[in-house]
C-alpha cells in the first residue's frame, strides 16, 4: 500500500510520562504505517527542558508560527515535588502557558461524544464546548511570600515617569501576594476568535466572568467583548439567528447544568482550565476531549486537554499492564493531520484523519474500548483491553473502513 504523501512538516511535541509512551505507540501503529509523516521534531520532555533551560519550549513554539501546524503530546508542569524528584535547575513554568502566551490565541475544548456513553447530567444532549484564552491571568503571574509585617502595593511608573501606587494589603504577619496581567489586544483577539468560531459552528456563544467582584480585571474582558459584539458582529449574529450574552460565572455554572449543550462557554485562562475538566469528566472522561489553539494570524497547535498520566506511568515502570484511554492524544493527531492537509490541498491527507477518527469511535462502540470507558458505558457486553491492544484494535477497524 502506498503510504500518503505530506509536502509541509507538523510541528511534533514530545512530553512526559504515560502520555510519551501512548504518543510513540500511536505513532508506530496508526500512523507511520498509512503516512509518509514528515514532523519536525521537539522533545518538551521534563529532562530535556530542563537540559535546555526551556529554551526547547520556545523554539517549538516560533516553530509553530513558522509551520502553522503543531501537535503536542501532554507535558508536566513542575511543582515542588516535581523538582525534587527530576533534580530540577528551577520550577519551569507550564509549556502550555508559555507556548499559548507565544502563540496568543485562544483554545477550543470539546468532548468526544461516543454512543453508549451518557453524559453524567442528564439535561446534557450535545456536546458543550469551551473556549479558553490562552493569556495572562495565572499562567503569567508574579508571586512572593511574605515573611512578616509590611505594605504591599501594585505600583505602575508611565513611561513618563509618573508613578501611580494601590496598597494591596498590610500585613501584620505572614501571607502571600500574587500579581496577575493582560493585555486588551490579546482580549481582543480572544474576543474576535470567540465571535468567529461561534458563526462558523452556527451556535450560541456564552462568555461569563465576575465583574460584579473584579470590578476592573474581569470588567475589562467584559466591556471588550460587548464593544466588539456591538460593532462587529451583532448583525452577523443575528443573521445566523445564534445568540451572544454575558453572565456571571456562577450564573453561567447554573446555567450550564441545567442546559442541553450545544454552545459555546468562554472563559478566561484559569476558569476554561477548570471547566473544561468539568465537561470533560461530565460527559464521561478527560482523556475525551479534543483541544485545539488557534491564533490571530492563523496558527494551530492540537493537544490533549488531560495530563501526563503520571499513576499509570509508574505501574508502567514497574512492569505492570495499564489500560490508559489514547481517545484525546489520538485525535490531536487526527486534528493536526487534518488541518495540515486542509491547508496544503491534500484530500487524501484530510480523508485518512477522518477515518481514523472514525475507526476509534466505532471500536469503542462495538465494545473494545480501556478501563475507564468501560466503567461508564451502557453497552451491556464490553471488553477491556490494555493500551497498546485498543491501538491494534482501531488499526483492524481502520484497515476495514479503508477497503
Amino acid at each position: 500500500m502506498q503510504k500518503i504523501q505530506m509536502k509541509t512538516p507538523l510541528v511534533e511535541m514530545d512530553g512526559d510520562e504515560m502520555t510519551r509512551i501512548i504518543w510513540k505507540s500511536i505513532k508506530e501503529i496508526l500512523l507511520q504505517p498509512y503516512i509518509d509523516l514528515k514532523t519536525e521534531y521537539y522533545d518538551l520532555g521534563l529532562e530535556y527542558r530542563d537540559q535546555t533551560n526551556d529554551q526547547v519550549t520556545y523554539d517549538a513554539a516560533m516553530a509553530n508560527k513558522k509551520y502553522g501546524v503543531s501537535v503536542k503530546c501532554a507535558t508536566i508542569t513542575p511543582n515542588a515535588q516535581r523538582v525534587e524528584e527530576y533534580n530540577l535547575k528551577e520550577m519551569w513554568k507550564s509549556p502550555n502557558g508559555t507556548i499559548r502566551a507565544i502563540l496568543d490565541g485562544t483554545v477550543f475544548r470539546s468532548p468526544i461524544v461516543v454512543n453508549g456513553i451518557s453524559p453524567i447530567v442528564s439535561a446534557w444532549k450535545k456536546p458543550i464546548t469551551i473556549a479558553r484564552h490562552a493569556y495572562g491571568d495565572v499562567y503569567r503571574n508574579t508571586e512572593y511570600r511574605v515573611e512578616g509585617p509590611g505594605k504591599a502595593e501594585i505600583v505602575f511608573t508611565g513611561k513618563d515617569g509618573k508613578e501611580i501606587r494601590q496598597t494591596i494589603f498590610d500585613f501584620e504577619d505572614k501571607g502571600v501576594i500574587m500579581g496577575m496581567h493582560n493585555i486588551d489586544k490579546s482580549i481582543e483577539s480572544f474576543a474576535r476568535a470567540c465571535f468567529n468560531y461561534a458563526l462558523d459552528v452556527k451556535q450560541d456563544l456564552w462568555f461569563a466572568t465576575k465583574d460584579t467582584i473584579s470590578k476592573k480585571y474581569d470588567h475589562t474582558f467584559k466591556d471588550i467583548f460587548q464593544d466588539i459584539f456591538e460593532a462587529e458582529y451583532k448583525e452577523k449574529f443575528a443573521a445566523a439567528n445564534i445568540e451572544y450574552f454575558y453572565t456571571l460565572i456562577d450564573d453561567a455554572v447554573a446555567r450550564v447544568v441545567r442546559s442541553e449543550g450545544g454552545y459555546i462557554w468562554a472563559c478566561k485562562n484559569y476558569d476554561g482550565d477548570v471547566m473544561s475538566d468539568m465537561v470533560a469528566t461530565a460527559f464521561g472522561s478527560l482523556a475525551m476531549m479534543t483541544s485545539v489553539l488557534v491564533s490571530p494570524d492563523g496558527n494551530y497547535e492540537y493537544e490533549a486537554a488531560h495530563g501526563t498520566v503520571t499513576r499509570h506511568y509508574y505501574k508502567h515502570l514497574k512492569g505492570e499492564e495499564t489500560s490508559t484511554n489514547a481517545m484525546a492524544t489520538l485525535f490531536a493527531w487526527t486534528g493536526a493531520l487534518r488541518k495540515r492537509g486542509e491547508l496544503d490541498g491534500l484530500k487524501d491527507l484530510v480523508e485518512f484523519a477522518d477515518q481514523l477518527e472514525a475507526a476509534s469511535l466505532r471500536t469503542i462502540e462495538e465494545g473494545t474500548m480501556t478501563k475507564d470507558l468501560a466503567l461508564i458505558s451502557e453497552l451491556p457486553e464490553k471488553k477491556v483491553v490494555n493500551t497498546e491492544q485498543f491501538l491494534v484494535e482501531i488499526r483492524k477497524t481502520l484497515d476495514k473502513i479503508r477497503n
